[in-house]
């Protein structure tokens, strides 16, 4: 979801650099890097450690950012290039579709709102798994939950934890990197942006049987 479908991922820019800053520090740009496609609770021990912070705040500073993000969403997250094309393209065909990110329950519905809950079969979010990306688990329930084979499912992701939470799982994996660069090594096909991606394109990807 965040760097995928919407950009999302300039919007946790704001919130973790206001959470550094009522710590009394700033966020180190290296840092914030490392957060990209985490999730909620990971990113706020990285910053706490950076900023040389008690790790035991934790929970409180982890309430207080989500809260935070909970505003900044409602203000409203754009569609990433190419990607509500695809997805109602997918919609329309009648594809099994599943939304699986790192984002809780609680903070993923305020998109998923503004995406529309009826474009997704499915969505699997981060505080329902028991191990979240980069373990294979998030994409293999959702496969599970979907009835379809994880081998000729397409996975789109942004991030060096999602893309090694799909390639794990089994699935056929296209990575469309956001804010943070991939490694050139990874076994995945890169893509800039999703325009011009439609469903033939896609199908090309997955193997047959």
């Amino acid at each position: 979801m965040d760097g995928t479908l919407v950009d999302s991922e300039r919007v946790w820019d704001t919130g973790i650099e206001e959470l550094a800053v009522l710590l009394g520090g700033t966020l180190d740009p290296l840092v914030r890097a490392r957060m990209v496609g985490t999730n909620e609770d990971a990113s706020v021990l990285m910053l706490l450690e950076s900023l040389g912070r008690p790790l035991a705040e934790a929970p409180a500073r982890q309430l207080w950012l989500r809260a935070r993000m909970k505003e900044l969403f409602a203000l409203g997250v754009d569609w990433k290039p190419g990607a509500q094309d695809l997805l109602l393209e997918s919609r329309a065909a009648g594809i099994p579709t599943a939304l699986v990110t790192s984002t809780p329950r609680e903070l993923a519905d305020v998109i998923i709102d503004q995406l529309g809950a009826d474009n997704f079969d499915l969505t699997v979010c981060g505080d329902e798994v028991d191990h979240r990306k980069p373990d294979p688990e998030p994409y293999r329930a959702a496969a599970a939950k979907l009835g379809v084979d994880i081998r000729r499912s397409v996975v789109l992701e942004d991030s060096v934890s999602g893309v090694a939470s799909a390639l794990a799982a089994g699935a056929v994996t296209l990575a469309i990197p956001s804010e943070v660069a991939l490694p050139e090594d990874l076994d995945v096909l890169l893509l800039d942006t999703l325009e011009g991606v439609d469903l033939d394109y896609l199908r090309a990807l997955a193997p047959t049987r």
